[in-house]
Order: structure tokens, then sequence, then C-alpha cells
């Protein structure tokens, strides 16, 4: 692998969610990860074929019975050769299958631990079940997405699996890992959602403190409240995005679409807001999505267009950035973010548990006769 963490070796305990977004980011960005998964497979997130699973790129995975003294030992012993270990079991979960953080960095003390919880190691809430859109409830991230007057709106997993808990934890444990490096010290990183969604919105905590943000969503300045920030329905039912807050990029907007700012008050004004909501949106009714954007998007207008799933692959910009990749013939998002030096290379589709491919999927773990042996002893297929 190459990448900047090339020569880091993780091992990822099979989970959902948050916990494979994470392994698949460091795996990524050069990191040898292997997955262990379970010999019978639960019913782990959405069910679909293998290749399908796009979270699961990059990276091998064996299948391992973890009830059993054997197979937990093997886990043990590559833990050992580990510089980091990631799971996102409930609490208690790898303590009771031996596997936990005592037991695991009792043979390598430099060991970086990583778990994934929705609610976190300890609390009231630690050992239940719980998910995204939960998780979003409980921090006050939810109530705030959405229309006024309207039910609050569920922002697909992405700000709490995967923001908050995803990127928490692989910021989380690359300071670790950056910390055993320098110390020889290894540690346990707990990174919960209801934790990392909490922080993403400190700007908000600032700004509901000063008075500049009210509590019924739909009514502020990012949340769809302000005209200029907001989607316009077009002629063809499509949208287009605005988002000029600042003033010399608001003037570039309406002079456009061809609108008097004279005819309203400052675009600060929250009085006015109504009025300037009501010009865009009849003036945006009156051409296409892609006629908008022909006008608009190469320019300071803060404008875009609202791309589908589909679409977003082929836009221009994206398409010269090389955003998207077609990998095993399902197209995906690229790694991210961009090294000048140490380039990812390009991922591989997700990779089976088969017995064919436990010795390339154990080559950098085992020799051989090691993994020989336990195919023959029955810890490995």
């Amino acid at each position: 692998m190459a990448g900047p963490l090339a020569g880091f070796k993780i091992i990822e305990f099979a989970g959902i969610g948050p916990g494979p977004m994470c392994a698949m980011l460091l795996a990524d960005l050069g990191a040898t990860v292997l997955r262990i998964d379970r010999k019978q497979p639960a019913n782990l997130g959405i069910p679909r074929p293998l290749k399908y699973n796009t979270l699961l790129r990059n990276r091998y995975s064996i299948a391992l019975d973890l009830k059993n003294e054997k197979a937990t030992a093997l886990a043990l012993e590559m833990a050992g050769q580990a510089d980091a270990v990631l799971e996102g079991f409930r609490p208690g979960t790898m303590e009771r299958l031996g596997l936990g953080p005592d037991d695991c960095m009792a043979i390598n003390s430099k060991l970086v631990y990583g778990r994934v919880t929705g609610w976190g190691q300890d609390g009231p809430l630690s050992a239940y079940a719980g998910h995204d859109v939960n998780y979003l409830a409980l921090t006050g991230v939810l109530d705030a997405i959405g229309r006024s007057g309207q039910p609050p709106s569920i922002p697909l997993n992405i700000i709490g699996d995967y923001a908050g808990g995803s990127l928490y934890l692989a910021v989380g444990m690359l300071a670790a890992l950056l910390h055993a490096h320098q110390t020889g010290q290894g540690q346990v990183v707990d990174a919960a959602i209801v934790d990392g969604a909490a922080h993403l919105s400190s700007t908000f905590f600032g700004l509901i403190a000063g008075g500049i943000w009210q509590h019924e969503r739909g009514t502020n300045i990012l949340d769809g409240g302000a005209p200029f920030y907001d989607c316009y329905v077009c002629s063809d039912g499509k949208y287009v995005s605005v988002g000029p807050v600042e003033s010399k990029f608001y003037d570039v907007l309406l002079s456009a679409l061809e609108i008097n700012p004279s005819s309203f008050g400052p675009h600060s004004d929250r009085e006015s807001w109504p009025a300037i909501k009501e010009a865009l949106a009849t003036r945006f009714r009156e051409k296409s999505r892609d006629d908008w954007v022909a006008l608009l998007e190469q320019s300071d207008a803060c404008a875009a267009g609202v791309l589908s799933f589909a679409e977003a692959p082929e836009h221009p910009h994206l398409k010269a950035r090389k955003t998207y990749v077609e990998i095993d013939g399902i197209v995906q998002p690229a790694p991210a973010p961009r090294f000048s030096l140490t380039r990812p290379e390009r991922p591989r589709p997700p990779q089976g548990t088969s017995s064919a491919l436990n010795q390339e999927a154990l080559a950098a773990w085992l020799t051989p006769d090691r993994i020989a042996e336990l195919r023959a002893s029955g810890v490995l297929d």
C-alpha cells in the first residue's frame, strides 16, 4: 500500500456504520487493515452483495469464531503485531471475548485501541442500542435541522455516524498513534457519536449564547431561514442552492438575477428576508436549473445546482479533480484528502473471507507455516 499511513498495521473487528467507515479511511490512506469478520455473518447494516458494500474496500477480511479460544488467541497474536485495533461494539463486548484493551495492551503496550459507539463507553445510556438519528436528537443537532413549522429533517447518517463517529475516531487514533510513536505508550480512544456530534455544533452554542441564533429551526442564517442561504425550485422542478452570506457576493447574485437590491432593506435585516426570499423564488422559477447554473456557477454568486448522487460524478469540476472513481463497476468517492508526496493507491474492491484469500490476507501478519497450522486446526477455513 502507498499513502501517508503505509507501514501501519491495524486490526478491524467487523461492525457497522462508523467502524467500517473509519477503517476504510485509514486503509485509503495506506494503512494495512485486516478486518476480522464473524464465522456466521450477523445482520451488519443494510443487506447487500459484497461488491456493493463500498465501505469494505481496500482491505482483506478473515472469518473467525471469536468464541473459540484458539481463534481468540490468534486475534491476540495479531494485535501483538498491530499498531492499532478498532471496534464498534457495545461496551463490555470485547472484554467478554477476552479481546478488550487490557487483554490486547498486555501483550502490546504501544497499541492504540480505538472504540466507537453511539453513547460512549460509560454513562446512563451506554449499555443500550441506538442509531444515528437518536444520537443527533440528544445533542440538539437534529432539532436545529429543518424548515420552520416542520419536523426535524434527517441528514442521512453522515453527521452522526460518519462525521461525529468515524472521523472523530480516525482523528483520535491518528493522534494516539503519533503519541505512541513519540513515547512508546499506547492508549484507548473512546469515540462516542454523541460527543463528536456535539463538538461539531460548537459554533452554534456560541451564536446562541450571543443572542445571534434562534432556537426555532428554519429561522436563522444557515438553516434555510435566510433568503441568501437556501435552495430554490426552478422551472423544471430541480433546485439551485445559493449561499452568498457576504454582502459583496449577495450583490453579485442579485445583479446576475437582474434584481434591484434597493427594492429591499439590507440583506442582514431579518425583516427584509420574506420579501427577498419571494423575489428570489419568483425569479428562479423562470428558468431551468441548468440554465441558472450556466449563468451563475462560474461567478462569485455562491450558487450551484443541487445534483443527485447519480449526477454528481458527471459534474465537470468533480470529473476534473477525479473526485469519484470506478472500482469493480461501482462509481464511488475517491480517497480524500489529497497528498502532494505520499499519494494513496487506487482503492481495491471489497474482498471476501474465502479460504483461497486467507494466504493473501494474512501474508503481512503470519508465516505460511503458521497459516497452514491454523487451517489444520480448523481456526481458519
